[in-house]
């Protein structure tokens, strides 16, 4: 008798440790899954590449060399790049290569910008009386950026992430071979320059919404020189700079 109570007893005993373990990882894929449902897109890490639409403003001027010329004339006194606002749009695709770090291109990125010059003579221009004159130079640039973006742990639907890049800049509106070009500057058509900056990635229930901030230096000399415009002929070298503020909606995409 005692030993078959023994054995009910070991029986109930096994019985009831399956049951709570049973129970416990039933809890555990629950509570995980519901975890999970408490995220927007849970499952957007997992995709190989994605895309974007970028919108955003932007303010940008030239760094300016003089040239000797400015030294040995005193027509011109002073002259300064101020900077400018405009606006760019674009379509993004981007990588993910690892859980940490992204590679990022932009097909079509689209940069509409104006640079502003103010001029300090010594002698007013016929028929005026201001001895400050200000010049500007309309740009719209097809700009190709290829960046690397190193991201952060997604914590709940928050993260942040830094980038930094290379790109390649075509005017569209260059007036390097403008013959009509009186006492204006004339830009070259292309530039190449490097990309820094530091974003966030907010999860919404159908897209990702990333606003980020971007600084641009351009290290290419984009001042196409002439020695027969009064405005031109003071300066050596324009490298441009640009500050971007942008927002990003990123989604659909696919993972392999």
């Amino acid at each position: 008798m005692q030993k078959t109570k023994f054995r009910d007893l070991q029986y109930l005993y096994r019985h009831k440790v399956i049951v709570v373990l049973t129970a416990s990882l039933f809890l555990f894929h629950a509570s995980k899954a519901q975890l999970r449902e408490s995220l927007n897109l849970p499952y957007h890490d997992e995709k190989t590449y994605y895309f974007g639409i970028v919108l955003g403003y932007n303010t940008s001027h030239y760094s300016i060399t003089h040239h000797p010329y400015f030294l040995q004339r005193d027509t011109i006194m002073s002259v300064e790049s101020q900077n400018a606002g405009g606006v760019n749009l674009g379509i993004l695709v981007n990588w993910q290569a690892t859980k940490r770090w992204d590679v990022r291109f932009y097909p079509l990125n689209l940069i509409f910008s104006q640079k502003k010059f103010r001029y300090t003579q010594s002698i007013p221009n016929p028929g005026e009386s201001n001895l400050e004159q200000l010049q500007s130079v309309e740009s719209i640039v097809m700009s190709f950026p290829l960046q690397v973006r190193l991201k952060s742990d997604r914590i709940n639907n928050f993260r942040v992430y830094s980038l930094a890049g290379i790109k390649y800049d075509f005017d569209l509106a260059s007036n390097a071979g403008a013959r009509n070009a009186e006492n204006i500057v004339k830009v070259n058509k292309s530039d190449f320059g490097i990309e820094t900056g530091v974003g966030f990635q907010f999860f919404f229930k159908y897209f990702i919404l990333s606003p980020e901030i971007k600084f641009s230096y351009g290290m290419t000399n984009v001042h196409a020189r002439d020695e027969s415009l009064k405005y031109s002929n003071v300066i050596d070298k324009m490298n441009s700079r640009m500050i971007l503020l942008s927002l990003h909606f990123e989604g659909g995409g696919l993972g392999f």
